[in-house]
C-alpha cells in the first residue's frame, strides 16, 4: 500500500494529462485527414497503435533513474551514430531496408512500419550533451574563457558526426533540430556572452549571406557548396509561392488558403473544402485550422505552451545538473519543432517536412518524442532522491 501511494505521489499525472488531450486532438484530426482519399490506410487505428506502442516505451523509460542514463548516454549516442552509418550502405527500393522517401534516404524499412533513426539520435545526442557538460562543470568547477571555449570545442565535436551523416541523408529539418538543441544547451551551460554574443552575430551574418547569395549566386553555392536546386526551389517557393503555385509553392498555397478558410471558429469536423497533400503527417495543422479555426487552432498551440511550461516547472525542479541539461534540451527540441511545424504551414518559415510533436501521424517521431518525454517521467519520478544524495559518476 505504501509503494502504491508512493508511485502516485511521485508520477507525473499533469504530463499525462497533456499527453492524453494530444492523443485525443491527433486522433479526430487524422480521422478527419482521412476523408480526403490520399491513402487507402487506415492511419487512425494505425496512429492509436504506435501511441499504444510509446505508453510502453515511457513507462518502460521512466523506471530506469537519471544516473543509469548518465552512465549509458555515450553509449546511446554511439548506437544512433551505427544506425545512421548503416543507412548509407542499406540496400534501397522496394522490398529493401533502406527507404527512400521524398529524395532522403532517411528511413529503415521494418515489418512495423518505416523508422527514421534521426528521430532516436535526437534524444540520444541530448543525453550526450548532458552528460559532456555536467562531466566538462566537475572538472573545471572555476569557469574562465579558456574552459568556456574548450566546452564550446566539445559540443562542436559532438555535434558534427550526426549533423554530417543527417546532412548526407538529406534531411534539413532535422539538421536544423540538432542545431537548436545545440544553441539552447549552450545557453543552459552558461558559456560566457564574450563567446555566444560573436557566434551569434557571425552565424546570423553567414545566415543572411547564405540567403543573399541563394537569390543572387546560386550557381555559385551549387558548384563549390554542393546545393541542390530543390534547396533554393524552398526559398523561392516560400518568398513568393504564387509564381510557384503549380510545383513547389503548391503545398504552401494550400495550406494558407486552408487555414484561412476555417477563420474564427471553422468548418467542423470532417467538413473541409481545401485539399491539402500529407494532411495527416507535416500538415495536420492545415486540418485544425480549417475545421476548428482561429479558436481552435488556438486552443492547440495554448496545450503546447502548457506543456513546454511544465517541462520548465519540471527543470527548475530538479536538482540534478544532469537531469536538468536534457530536461532543457527536450524542451528546446519540442519548441523548435511546433514552432517551425506551425510556422511553415503559415509562411512565417519555409517548408522543411518537420512534424508535429504527437499530432502528425508518424511512428518514428511519435516514438521519438515518447522517448524524450519518458525521460521527463524518469527525472520527475526519481528526483526526491537525487536531492538529498551525491552519484560518484565513474562508479
Amino acid at each position: 500500500m505504501e509503494n502504491k501511494r508512493n508511485f502516485v505521489n511521485r508520477f507525473d499525472w499533469v504530463l499525462a494529462f497533456i499527453l492524453c488531450m494530444f492523443l485525443v486532438i491527433s486522433v479526430l484530426a487524422i480521422a478527419s485527414a482521412q476523408t480526403s482519399g490520399q491513402y487507402a490506410n487506415n492511419f487512425v487505428f494505425q496512429h492509436i497503435r504506435w501511441y499504444v506502442i510509446c505508453s510502453v516505451i515511457i513507462g518502460f523509460v521512466m523506471f530506469f533513474e537519471p544516473e543509469q542514463y548518465k552512465k549509458m548516454s555515450w553509449y546511446m549516442y554511439g548506437g544512433g551514430i551505427l544506425l545512421l552509418v548503416l543507412l548509407i550502405f542499406m540496400p534501397e527500393g522496394p522490398g529493401q531496408i533502406g527507404e527512400r522517401v521524398n529524395s532522403a534516404k532517411s528511413w529503415y524499412h521494418t515489418p512495423l512500419g518505416n523508422i527514421q533513426p534521426s528521430e532516436f539520435m535526437k534524444t540520444f545526442y541530448i543525453l550526450a550533451l548532458a552528460r559532456l557538460i555536467s562531466k566538462h562543470h566537475e572538472v573545471h568547477a572555476l569557469r574562465s574563457l579558456k574552459t568556456d571555449f574548450i566546452l564550446l570545442g566539445k559540443i562542436g565535436a559532438t555535434l558534427v558526426v550526426p549533423l554530417a551523416l543527417i546532412m548526407e541523408q538529406p534531411d534539413l529539418g532535422s539538421s536544423l533540430v540538432f542545431l537548436a538543441i545545440t544553441a539552447a544547451l549552450i545557453i543552459v551551460a552558461g558559456i560566457s556572452w564574450k563567446i555566444i554574443l560573436p557566434v551569434i552575430v557571425s552565424g546570423t551574418l553567414i545566415s543572411g549571406t547564405l540567403l543573399w547569395m541563394a537569390l543572387y549566386m546560386q550557381e555559385f553555392l551549387e558548384k563549390t557548396f554542393g546545393f541542390k536546386p530543390y534547396q533554393f526551389a524552398r526559398i523561392y517557393s516560400w518568398l513568393d509561392p504564387y509564381s510557384y503555385s503549380s510545383g513547389d509553392g503548391y503545398h504552401l498555397i494550400s495550406s494558407l488558403n486552408a487555414i484561412g478558410s476555417g477563420e474564427i471558429f471553422g468548418k467542423g469536423f470532417r467538413n473541409r473544402e481545401v485539399y491539402v497533400a500529407e494532411n495527416h503527417t507535416d500538415f495536420v495543422f492545415t486540418v485544425i485550422g480549417e475545421e476548428w479555426g482561429f479558436i481552435g487552432a488556438s486552443v492547440v498551440i495554448c496545450i503546447y505552451f502548457l506543456l513546454i511550461y511544465h517541462l520548465t516547472k519540471t527543470t527548475l525542479l530538479l536538482k540534478d545538473p544532469f537531469s536538468t541539461y536534457v530536461c532543457a534540451g527536450i524542451i528546446a527540441m519540442i519548441t523548435f519543432h511546433v514552432f517551425e511545424n506551425i510556422g511553415m504551414t503559415i509562411q512565417l518559415l519555409p517548408i522543411t517536412g518537420i512534424p508535429l510533436p504527437f499530432i502528425s501521424y508518424g511512428g518514428s517521431s511519435l516514438m521519438g518524442n515518447s522517448l524524450a518525454i519518458g525521460l521527463v517521467f524518469s527525472m520527475r519520478f526519481h528526483y526526491r532522491t537525487y536531492m538529498f544524495t551525491t552519484h560518484d559518476d565513474d562508479e
